[in-house]
């Protein structure tokens, strides 16, 4: 879609001092899908020339905010940790199209910060922390889980920019499972639960996704039976943060979600034994 309000497109590159009507362009596969009337300037990211996506001394792994979702799928390919298979299945979360894929940031899927956003899943579900730049060079770190607040909204200032996202290598080294659905064989995730055990102390997390206004994180000290999970499921997601669209009601997400993480249960605890 034609932006016809914007009058200049910047380089991120080179400074300049941000002013109302700016926004950052990543991959723009959101910017232009539909009218921006309020925007006047974009802060072009794509030449800034960040390395897509690394692995660290440490051996955490560096997401930059404009790496794309195929970019993210050919290097997770490569990647020889436990959680490897994790990364493709929330890369094909997404069901769009190869066009998509190539321009689409993991960057732009978390400040959308819409509950289908498989790039939030897979980032809370292991750990991530968002490294963010504000206009006069602070930088501040906030975890996943606590970066995206609701529907669309995040924990970003005016200005501010997402830089990377950084996946720790004991969230790495854990054994993950993965459910998902929609309402149609094609359709936007409605629901979508991964389940990660550490196997340094037994520790078992649920991160629950999509079918929550925000992403859900519950965390176990081993792994937890039916009931506990059943019971810190209803105590973690008030009936206000169940996500209601035409994509499912709140009743059928909330039913699904505790079905399939009492599956995620399960085959956790079978791969233990």
């Amino acid at each position: 879609m034609d932006l016809n309000t914007v009058e200049e497109i910047r380089d991120a590159r080179v400074p300049a001092p941000w002013r109302p009507g700016d926004a950052w362009l990543g991959g723009g596969t959101f910017l232009f899908s539909e009218p921006q009337p309020h925007l006047r300037r974009l802060v072009d990211l794509s030449r800034t020339g960040w390395t897509p996506a690394r692995t660290r001394r440490d051996g955490s792994l560096e997401l930059a905010a404009t790496c794309t979702i195929a970019t993210l799928s050919r290097f997770a390919k490569e990647l020889d940790v436990p959680a490897t298979p994790l990364f493709e299945q929330c890369c094909r979360a997404f069901l769009a199209s190869f066009k998509i894929w190539n321009m689409a940031t993991v960057g732009g899927n978390l400040c959308n910060a819409l509950p289908a956003g498989p790039m939030i899943s897979l980032t809370a579900a292991l750990d991530g922390t968002c490294l963010l730049l504000a206009q006069d060079g602070t930088r501040r770190r906030v975890p996943v889980t606590g970066f995206v607040t609701g529907t669309g909204r995040k924990d970003l200032a005016e200005g501010e920019l997402l830089r990377s996202v950084t996946l720790p290598s004991r969230a790495l080294g854990c054994r993950t499972a993965f459910r998902q659905t929609s309402l149609y064989g094609l359709g936007r995730s409605a629901v979508l639960v991964i389940g990660t055990a550490d196997p340094v102390d037994g520790s078992v997390a649920v991160t629950v996704t999509a079918s929550t206004v925000r992403p859900v994180r519950l965390r176990f000290a081993s792994a937890p039976t039916a009931g506990a999970l059943r019971d810190a499921l209803g105590a973690a997601v008030a009936d206000d943060v169940w996500w209601d669209d035409i994509h499912g009601l709140p009743a059928w997400r909330r039913h699904m979600t505790f079905r399939l993480a009492e599956e995620i249960r399960r085959e956790l605890a079978e791969g233990a034994r």
